[in-house]
């Protein structure tokens, strides 16, 4: 059973309250985490997944969490092994252990869907695959690095729900629960969610359908399909549909939003609501916006969410300094260090102070030899690292959303105005703050649960350092032998890297500077930094009780409306939940409020899983 602190404690308690907190009632000791068997599971089932990941990654631009299908694998692979009598089951910290490296092996394939082929078709020139491998891995390091600062704030001190990595804390629980009855209780309900979610994204799958004769089975990918059969619903002309205003049949985002606070999916609700049912038709019929597709869309109103998204993070982050100011005081104070009583559990700072310089510096001169980024130029890029990953961890913690592309394009515009023209410089720049924020934002996913269910921090990073290695040294070779140095392959239909194509259209774009973006996302993004700020200064003065997140209204801008409206509704289903189900002894209420995340794991865990399953089977048939 996972214990943790109320709403009401996380408030008003010390982070030194805190840990004496989970160091009585949560950490579990010497138990078993990283050892020899959990690592080889961890790199052979992450670099499986990584290549799940690289696939859906160049056919979509999205990335997939591989942790929980990691987790769930890998359990029922040694619960055979047991009943075979061949060795012995996982403990829950050896499973942590493992979906650590799993899911830095699947994440770690970032840039090979956006910035290097993009830098690729921009030169006409093939990166050689042992630069691609070492520059990926440089980068996936200095993003565990930036991450170690900032776990006892986000993780020990806010306590953010890092929605994935909670779903994989409960599976996990769910599993190796001994509680008999609660236990089966748990992995019914998870298999029921997980069960509903794989049955409906098997009646999805129309194409496979159709191959095996059973197309009559098929659903549509969203239900409102059946009203554009008789009309063609529309806002100044433009259809809904294109607007991505759409209700999707697939029930995973919902799950998803089941993890998140009510503020937060409603933040999300509404800045979708202004930007597609307001910004973008105005847009559109103005001419500014003048494409119809959700990339064309996006490609205007990133700039303003993410404005509210940076402001709103950094405010955040800077009004409670205190937290980074211990962490460093730690490093120079015997006293300090002597007085804290997770020492000898937490992530050395040292290692942070050291390693950020060294490996920043290597990042720089690899930019300089081998993409031809001047140093200084290079040099800059660290410091927004920093900025970015303050930013894609907090979304990240509110919601599993890290927005790497929002924010590589910030890094644009901001190179655009260093080195109007440079259009590598631009692309692999943006790539060096994408890639980090992402790798930081997901070493603390990966820490989540393992705060959760009472494991060493410090072992999680070294997982995820293994899982970096691993994902490159599968997904790299393979990434290669697909288009087999034919950089023309690029954009068609076999490959077509959408992330790649905004990558490369945005430096493009900003060649000659700023005044290539119109005057109207300008002021957007002037609008967007003043209201972040607003926001979190009323969140501030309340206590964190204004009803708004930053964070989540900015996403909004940034995530499709199907997504952002499927998340909300899966909170307000939840949500409700609670308010009818009032006898603790009944179903509802055992399911939907003491089990709410073990069913919100299963959702999502049943969707992902077999959706992979059916991108494979709908290869290989």
């Amino acid at each position: 059973m996972i214990k943790e602190l109320s709403e009401e404690q996380v408030r008003t308690m010390t982070l030194e309250e805190k840990d004496q907190w989970w160091l009585k009632n949560v950490y579990k000791g010497d138990m078993p985490q990283l050892t020899i068997r959990s690592a080889l599971t961890g790199m052979i089932l992450g670099g499986i997944l990584s290549l799940t990941n690289l696939y859906i990654g160049i056919k979509t631009g999205w990335t997939l969490g591989v942790g929980i299908s990691s987790v769930i694998l890998s359990f029922a692979f040694f619960k055979l092994i047991q009943k075979l009598k061949l060795g012995s089951e996982m403990s829950i910290l050896e499973n942590n252990a493992m979906q650590s490296i799993a899911t830095s092996a699947g994440y770690m394939t970032a840039p090979m869907m956006a910035s290097i082929p993009a830098y690729m078709m921009v030169t006409g020139q093939v990166i050689p695959m042992w630069q691609c491998f070492w520059w990926i891995v440089v980068l996936s390091l200095l993003g565990v690095l930036f991450a170690f600062p900032l776990k006892r704030r986000f993780i020990n001190d806010e306590q953010m729900p890092f929605p994935e990595g909670y779903a994989a804390g409960v599976v996990l629980d769910s599993l190796h629960d001994e509680d008999g009855k609660q236990g089966m209780f748990k992995a019914k309900l998870m298999m029921i969610g997980a069960g509903l979610s794989a049955l409906i994204e098997i009646l999805r799958a129309d194409t496979l359908l159709a191959k095996f004769k059973m197309g009559f089975l098929a659903i549509p990918h969203y239900w409102d399909d059946f009203i554009y059969k008789f009309a063609t619903p529309a806002i100044m002309g433009t259809p809904l549909k294109h607007l991505t205003v759409q209700f999707d049949t697939s029930i995973v985002m919902m799950g998803t939003g089941g993890l998140m606070s009510m503020k937060t999916a409603m933040s999300i609700l509404l800045g979708a609501f202004i930007n597609y049912f307001l910004l973008a038709p105005v847009m559109i019929d103005a001419g500014i916006i003048t494409d119809t597709t959700f990339k064309a869309i996006t490609m205007w109103s990133l700039w303003g969410g993410a404005a509210v998204m940076t402001t709103s993070s950094l405010y955040s982050f800077f009004s409670k300094p205190q937290i980074i100011i211990q962490s460093f005081k730690k490093m120079f104070s015997k006293k300090e260090a002597k007085d804290d009583i997770l020492e000898k559990i937490e992530l050395p700072m040292w290692i942070f102070a050291v390693g950020i310089p060294v490996i920043g510096a290597l990042t720089v001169y690899l930019g300089h030899i081998w993409f031809g980024i001047h140093y200084w130029l290079g040099i800059i890029a660290i410091p927004l690292v920093f900025v970015f990953t303050l930013i894609a961890v907090t979304s990240t913690g509110l919601t599993a959303i890290t927005p790497g592309g929002a924010l590589g394009k910030l890094t644009q515009i901001t190179y655009g105005a260093l080195a109007p023209g440079n259009v590598t410089t631009n692309l692999m720049t943006a790539g060096i703050t994408s890639e980090v924020s992402l790798n930081a934002s997901n070493l603390l996913m990966d820490i989540k649960p393992s705060y959760m269910l009472g494991g060493k921090p410090r072992l999680q990073a070294l997982g995820h350092i293994l899982g970096i290695f691993a994902g490159g040294l599968i997904a790299v070779p393979v990434f290669y032998s697909i288009f087999h140095g034919d950089i023309s392959l690029f954009t068609t239909d076999a490959l077509p890297l959408p992330s790649a194509l905004v990558w490369k259209g945005v430096s493009e774009v900003l060649t000659k500077g700023l005044s290539n973006l119109h005057y109207t996302a300008q002021i957007a993004a002037g609008i967007g930094a003043v209201l972040g700020i607003v926001i979190e200064i009323a969140n501030k003065k309340m206590n964190g009780k204004f009803p708004l997140s930053g964070v989540g209204l900015g996403l909004g801008f940034v995530l499709r409306f199907a997504d952002a409206w499927s998340m909300a509704l899966g909170t307000l289903i939840f949500w409700v939940a609670k308010k009818m189900c009032k006898n603790k002894d009944g179903v509802g209420y055992r399911a939907f409020v003491d089990n709410q995340e073990t069913l919100a794991a299963g959702v999502i865990a049943g969707g992902s899983i077999i959706g992979i399953i059916l991108i494979l089977l709908e290869q290989a048939v």
